[in-house]
């Protein structure tokens, strides 16, 4: 038992790492290829690699009837809005900070849950939401951050906006009654996403992309380890740990997101980037389940 707990506090580690120094990782990756063809490439990667490792535990196997309508939500939200904008999120803004906005997501789930999901709503959460927000409105004001610069703002709202998605998302998988396991979908949900993503990325392309060794890398990195494996890793952590353990260990990344980027891409850490950071993950902790 201790040893499955040890190996248990391993994958959380490395889920956060392998998510957390992923940001400053995809913003070098976009400087040489359209942000709807790195999803493509991630997504694609990360496909073949989950059906090999369900392959290999005897799993793979077409989906329920009754999974179908989680597989194209997920599919849609998830793996082709949420990664799509999160690329294209990235283009206009640093990697720490979008690391902060795409977390923002349990802010709306938290409503969403009350209104949607009729679940209850404690002053513990609702005083997260109002930390959480307060944090947002610290990254967002005037003095440190550049309302006229229009590129700026429209990739900050596109962040925004695909942390909603993810909430709903979300908001989907809590709702749905499952069938089979979420590992055993997460191959037919990437399928749909690709189907999504690839007309757009074919159509919509902005640039050639640029091949070199250090793309072909970050782009194996994001199918394989920040896709494939930490999504396998995430789900066993969510099986072998406390979800309150769980749920605070998350609460790491985008801190290790912030801090990635300054470390290698030499983002500023500005006074206003703290503060917004410790009040949105602050708000997050006040949301996790702490009775659990």
């Amino acid at each position: 038992m201790k040893k499955l707990f040890s190996s248990a506090w391993v994958l959380l580690i490395l889920v956060v790492l392998i998510w957390g120094t992923n940001w400053p990782i995809m913003k070098i990756g976009l400087r040489s290829i359209d942000p709807l063809w790195f999803t493509v490439a991630r997504l694609f990667i990360a496909l073949i690699a989950i059906s090999i490792l369900l392959l290999f535990l005897g799993r793979l196997k077409l989906p329920h009837k009754q999974d179908i309508p989680i597989v194209l939500g997920v599919g849609l939200m998830q793996f082709a809005g949420f990664l799509t904008l999160i690329n294209l999120g990235l283009m206009e803004v640093n990697a720490g900070r979008a690391a902060l906005l795409a977390y923002t997501t349990p802010l709306w789930v938290t409503p969403g849950a009350y209104f949607i999901l009729k679940e209850p709503l404690s002053r513990i959460k609702l005083l997260g939401v109002g930390v959480g927000l307060c944090g947002l409105l610290t990254l967002f004001n005037p003095l440190g951050f550049d309302w006229s610069n229009d590129s700026v703002v429209k990739g900050n709202a596109i962040l925004l906006l695909a942390a909603f998605i993810w909430a709903l998302s979300i908001l989907h998988v809590r709702h749905h009654q499952w069938k089979a396991s979420v590992l055993e979908l997460a191959p037919w949900q990437i399928l749909v996403g690709l189907l999504i993503v690839v007309p757009f990325a074919w159509f919509a392309e902005t640039r050639p992309t640029i091949w070199s060794t250090e793309l072909a890398i970050i782009l194996l990195y994001n199918g394989v380890m920040s896709t494939a494996l930490a999504q396998w890793a995430s789900l066993r952590v969510t099986q072998m740990l406390p979800a309150t353990t769980v749920s605070l260990g998350f609460l790491m990344v985008p801190l290790i997101g912030v801090l990635s980027a300054t470390i290698w891409l030499n983002e500023p850490l500005t006074v206003t980037l703290s503060i917004g950071a410790a009040l949105i993950v602050g708000g997050l902790l006040l949301q996790s389940n702490l009775k659990k």
